[in-house]
């Protein structure tokens, strides 16, 4: 389970309306948020589309999740009978469409597998959701909520970043982890991402061991008129690059390429650290295909049964957040 992305220009405009149209993003009752939902898209189409003609059009997210699912279901095959399916939450492969496809397959058991590393209400709660919705035949389904501090997880992210870090310049390098931010009033409803985010980079700066390290956490795509929870990254390349420090940037919460990483942070946030006087600008690659990426996927399906019964929790799970589906 995915986000999703337009695959072409035409599709910009109605990728937005399912994005501004669910509960998880707009908490307000219908017809209204209907009516919200049109005018947000109506009104962001155009700069989206624009974003989108910089990276062929369209999102890679689609092809990308295509070659994630083809590692992994060559992993599980060889424990046992597996097949994955592709679900994006706001285009296509849509859950009611491919929930079709899994009634032919006729499983024993269905496992969600969200490609959100780090549990948020707006993302995995929300794709996890319409899978409830979809599921009239009430297949028998388990859930992986979150993976946050995953130990095949945290050195995918450990080897990908060493490759981008010199010992030698070390004290003048910043690590920025950036996440998609999150709106303040959602962090503060009980929701674990933030939580998870920071719980995430802690592993991996103990699995670094690298003394002296500089590094922090931000947040970025920011958009309305709503307190997010920050830094900001943009603030954060600008302080540091200022000061004429080398910037490492890291996406701590995306596992494949996108408008996100291709656009904000390759050409945006490097031209920004740029303009602002940075020694220099680096971006660790998304995860993708990452042998050990797969791998934490793979061991997370085959291992469902720690995950998403009842009294049976992830080991890194923090119970006092009451949102999070581990509990479940």
């Amino acid at each position: 389970m995915n986000l999703g992305g337009p695959d072409k220009q035409s599709s910009v405009k109605p990728f937005l309306f399912n994005l501004f149209n669910d509960p998880a993003i707009i908490n307000i009752i219908q017809p209204f948020r209907f009516f919200i939902a049109k005018l947000i898209s109506s009104l962001r189409e155009k700069k989206a589309r624009g974003i989108y003609k910089l990276i062929g059009g369209g999102s890679p997210i689609l092809k990308l999740t295509e070659f994630q699912k083809k590692y992994l279901e060559k992993n599980l095959r060889k424990k046992g009978d597996y097949k994955c399916f592709i679900i994006m939450r706001y285009w296509n492969p849509r859950a009611s469409d491919v929930y079709r496809d899994v009634l032919h397959y006729n499983p024993k058991e269905v496992i969600l597998l969200p490609l959100y590393p780090q549990f948020s209400t707006t993302t995995s709660g929300s794709s996890i959701n319409e899978w409830k919705k979809v599921n009239k035949n009430n297949l028998k389904t388990k859930t992986i909520c979150c993976y946050p501090n995953d130990e095949n997880f945290i050195n995918a992210h450990t080897k990908a970043i060493k490759k981008f870090l010199n010992r030698k310049s070390l004290s003048k390098t910043i690590l920025l982890f950036s996440a998609h931010g999150l709106p303040k009033k959602i962090i503060d409803s009980g929701d674990p991402y933030q939580w998870q985010v920071e719980k995430t980079v802690e592993k991996i700066i103990k699995k670094l061991n690298l003394k002296n390290i500089n590094f922090n956490i931000c947040y970025q795509s920011r958009v309305g008129p709503l307190k997010w929870i920050g830094p900001s990254t943009d603030d954060e390349i600008i302080k540091y690059s200022s000061q004429k420090f080398g910037i490492v940037l890291c996406p701590i919460a995306f596992v494949s390429e996108h408008s996100e990483t291709l656009v904000e942070l390759d050409i945006e946030y490097k031209h920004l650290a740029k303009k602002s006087g940075a020694l220099f600008f680096k971006r660790v690659p998304a995860l993708g295909v990452n042998k050990d990426f797969i791998k934490c996927l793979t061991n997370l399906v085959l291992n469902k049964k720690s995950y998403g019964e009842k009294g049976l929790k992830p080991p890194f799970c923090n119970n006092s957040f009451e949102q999070c589906f581990c509990k479940s």
